[in-house]
């Protein structure tokens, strides 16, 4: 008897092993087959046949590549498209000799560079939050929200309240969130804002077999928009510890944005994109299109990324910021895990001259991604790029500062998940005006950084051995 139930055994184990060989060679094929990287397919062949047991049912939750049926309300509703048209033509773009660069960030979020808008440097979270609530409190008909992070917290309390006071003197309130940022909300904070007259949606809530295995897809935009004359959208989700409030990371360093005139238009649009996809409304008859142009008069855009475009959009946003630079490059992101064409990209504007430095956190956030920055910084820096290390509490900003002429604000982060995994947005401003003022930001953070001049082999044995381990997963960071 003992005897038979040890054959059974070793047959039954016999047997879930050939299944699990047989489903990684499987997935192996898939992901040679369609990994946007070669690197990708390496990491994920190699992982899948050397540990099947673990790496197959991780591949069924992460190993999507494509993020299959997102329709975009802009390329599907004749009205948008006439409304783009219109657009341009009443709102051209006034620095003629940018032209070039426009076509290619056109080309890259599929909607038009226009002037007439302007664009507010917020510092920090009590100057961001300020003016958000500010901003929802003076709604009139509708406000749009959406945050990739949502707290029960003061903050997130905060926002719920003023959410709901809106609802009840009959402002339209649309609330998104992401189930994987948002994993932690209780249920009862959505309940209570719907029983409050919020509609309140789960930007993964439309249905079909293939969403549960899609989570590796998720959308970090930070939108607000109020009544489609005012728009606000960086790095701040909505919790307290974008106050500094704790303890873990210190001070918290962040950028927003408010952005006025026809971007606005364009943020919002971005948002009922969203909100199409998770509930198969469309909101654009319902939404404030009537631009209304800024005091200021500059060129801007909406760049919208994500792995629902044909191509890599993420990566095409920060190779065509790259390339345009002449003068200096500054680059403020948490997170510095670049894909190779990046990292190419990045180490020839060096080499051709231009001041070219990325400022980066020395406090610790995510342990894998923080290690695999360092196995790049000894190539970028032999390349003539700085690494500035912000260590006055955690840095989480996400700006981009080209010459004197461009300045980008929003959620993009310089790594493979923003770039290829991530819906993302960001604002583009090309103006001088803009820019010295990012400039003066950015020389403001440099003040609070140190320069990295410490290579890979000098630190401890656990960085050292660490870094080029979990670069090894950098097209999953």
């Amino acid at each position: 008897m003992f005897q038979s139930e040890c054959v059974l055994s070793i047959q039954i184990g016999l047997a879930v092993f050939i299944i699990l060989e047989l489903a990684a060679v499987y997935c192996a094929v898939l992901a040679v087959r369609h990994a946007r990287t070669p690197q990708g397919s390496v990491a994920w062949v190699v992982f899948l046949i050397a540990a099947p047991y673990v790496a197959v049912p991780a591949f069924l939750f992460l190993g999507s590549f494509h993020f299959e049926g997102y329709l975009t309300g802009r390329r599907h509703s004749d009205d948008v498209i006439s409304g783009l048209q219109d657009f341009k033509r009443n709102y051209p773009p006034g620095k003629m000799e940018n032209a070039g660069m426009y076509r290619a960030f056109e080309r890259i979020g599929d909607i038009p560079v226009g002037s007439g808008n302007d664009l507010d440097l917020l510092i920090d979270g009590a100057e961001t939050f300020d003016a958000i609530f500010g901003a929802i409190a003076e709604a009139e008909v509708y406000v749009l929200v959406q945050s990739y992070i949502i707290n029960d917290d003061k903050i997130g309390r905060r926002l719920s309240e003023a959410l709901l006071e809106r609802a009840r003197v009959g402002v339209k309130v649309r609330l998104i969130y992401d189930a994987v940022g948002c994993i932690k909300l209780p249920k009862t904070y959505i309940e209570t804002l719907s029983a409050g007259g919020v509609e309140v949606v789960n930007a993964h809530a439309r249905g079909g077999p293939k969403s549960r295995f899609q989570i590796n897809f998720r959308n970090h935009r930070k939108t607000v928009v109020v009544d489609g004359k005012v728009g606000f959208t960086g790095g701040l989700n909505m919790g307290d510890e974008y106050m500094g409030e704790d303890p873990k990371f210190g001070p918290w360093r962040d950028t927003h944005a408010r952005l006025r005139g026809p971007i606005v238009q364009q943020l919002q649009l971005i948002f009922a994109e969203d909100w199409h996809w998770a509930t198969a409304e469309n909101l654009i008859e319902h939404l404030n299109w009537e631009i209304t142009a800024a005091g200021a008069n500059k060129d801007g855009v909406i760049v919208a990324t994500g792995p629902g475009d044909d191509f890599d959009t993420g990566s095409f946003y920060f190779c065509a910021l790259i390339n345009a630079a002449t003068e200096r490059l500054w680059i403020a992101s948490p997170y510095f895990v670049p894909e190779n064409d990046i990292l190419t990209s990045l180490k020839l504007a060096a080499m051709r001259g231009v001041d070219v430095r990325v400022l980066t956190p020395e406090v610790i956030d995510h342990k894998i991604p923080w290690l695999a920055a360092l196995a790049y910084f000894d190539e970028v820096m032999d390349a003539g790029i700085e690494v500035w290390r912000y260590n006055e509490g955690f840095m989480h900003q996400k700006v981009v500062l080209v010459d004197d002429r461009i300045s980008s604000v929003g959620t993009t982060n310089l790594d493979n998940r923003s770039c290829r995994l991530n819906f993302e947005e960001t604002a583009i401003i090309f103006d001088k005006e803009t820019a010295d003022q990012t400039a003066a930001m950015f020389e403001a953070d440099f003040a609070r950084s140190f320069k990295l001049t410490t290579k890979l082999a000098d630190r401890s044995f656990a960085q050292r051995n660490g870094a080029p381990l979990a670069r090894l997963f950098s097209p999953l960071l």
